[in-house]
Parts: structure tokens; sequence; C-alpha cells
């Protein structure tokens, strides 16, 4: 169920799809609490099932189940959260970039089967290099903007304010401090959002026929 001409067409398919978008919002929020509260594992997880949409049923329910991720505690806690842009962009990558799982015909030869996953593996090495690169730079300039035309502050303890003191102590800009120390903790959870993602998505594709 690939969201295209059809969908659009098809009434019953596209509250299906709709349903199954609110679900992974949910989810993105209650693994993000279980991961942060629970695990106590400094880690920004919200957007797995965001990926996971928009690798199976691309750009329009990826972005819709970002927005709903964010939407939902800023109308919880009130307020506003412009990190979900991050979210959004992380869609955008995807959607412009992923890989199609190789089709292996029955009896392939080995070497077949190898280069094919192995190809595809070296596909979302790449997706996962440029989301956590871009996620570190929008979230920095998000972050320093905020700070400095809305005097907008966290109300809490973010595992990337562990690098900052480091990085002023080198007298570097504010705005490359923001960039710099969410780069480490974006190498870990971005390989985690997009190969997690992609392989969550087969599974949607297999149960949404």
């Amino acid at each position: 169920m690939a969201f295209d001409l059809s969908c659009k067409l098809n009434k019953p398919a596209c509250l299906k799809l709709a349903v199954v978008c609110i679900f992974a919002a949910l989810l993105n929020l209650l693994l993000s609490i279980f991961i942060m509260n629970f695990l106590r594992f400094p880690l920004f997880l919200d957007t797995v099932f965001t990926a996971a949409i928009a690798f199976a049923f691309g750009l329009i329910p990826g972005i819709f189940v970002a927005i709903l991720t964010w939407l939902i505690p800023c109308i919880y806690h009130g307020g506003a959260n412009f990190f979900v842009l991050c979210s959004i962009a992380e869609v955008l990558l995807i959607c412009a970039l992923k890989p199609r799982t190789p089709e292996i015909p029955e009896f392939a030869p080995k070497e077949k089967i190898i280069a094919s996953y192995t190809g595809l593996a070296a596909k979302l090495m790449l997706l996962y290099i440029l989301c956590a690169l871009a996620i570190s730079v929008l979230g920095g300039i998000i972050d320093y903007l905020s700070h400095l035309f809305l005097e907008i502050h966290l109300l809490f303890y973010s595992v990337d304010d562990t690098f900052k003191p480091a990085l002023i102590m080198n007298n570097l800009p504010v705005l490359a401090v923001n960039i710099l120390s969410r780069i480490p903790v974006n190498i870990v959870d971005r390989f985690i959002v997009i190969f997690g993602g992609f392989f969550i998505s087969r599974g949607l594709l297999k149960v949404t026929r």
C-alpha cells in the first residue's frame, strides 16, 4: 500500500494508512519515554517510526507522522517546538535517498545476493551519515535562534549539553557549539533511526498489503 494516486482515490486504503500513521506517532512517543525515563539512555529516538513510515509510504505520510509526533506533546504541555523541522528534514532526506530492497531471484548465486545486500547497506549508511550531519546542523541553528531571538530556554537537561562546556572553553562561537555538541549524539541515535526505521518499514509493507 504505497501513498500514490490509487491510494488517494481509495478511501479505505487512505483510512488504513491514516490509522497506521497515528499509531506510528504514538509509538514514537512511547519509545522516547521508555528510552529516556526507564532505560535512561540519553538518545533522541522519537523518529524511529517516522523514518519507518517515510521508508514504507513516502513523503506525505512521513511528514504527517513527524508533525503529529511533535504536536501531541505541544498540545499537552502547551507552547511550540521548532525542532519538528529536524524531523521533517529527516523525512525529506529519507524520501530523496531511500534505497529499494533488492529483488533477488530464486536460486540466485551467493555472490549476487551478497553484492545486493552490501549495496543496500552502503546506501543506508550514506543516508545515515547525511541525516546525522543535517540534523546536527539544523538542530544547532534552531537552538541558537530560539535562544537569540525567541528567548526560549530548555527546561530539561539534554545530552548534548554534556559536550558544550568543553567546546565553549575553546572559545568557539555559540552557533558552532550548538552544532558540534549534537554530532556525537546524532552519530549514535541516527544509526538506530535509519537502520531500525528501514527494517520496521519492511514489516509495515507486509502487514498493510
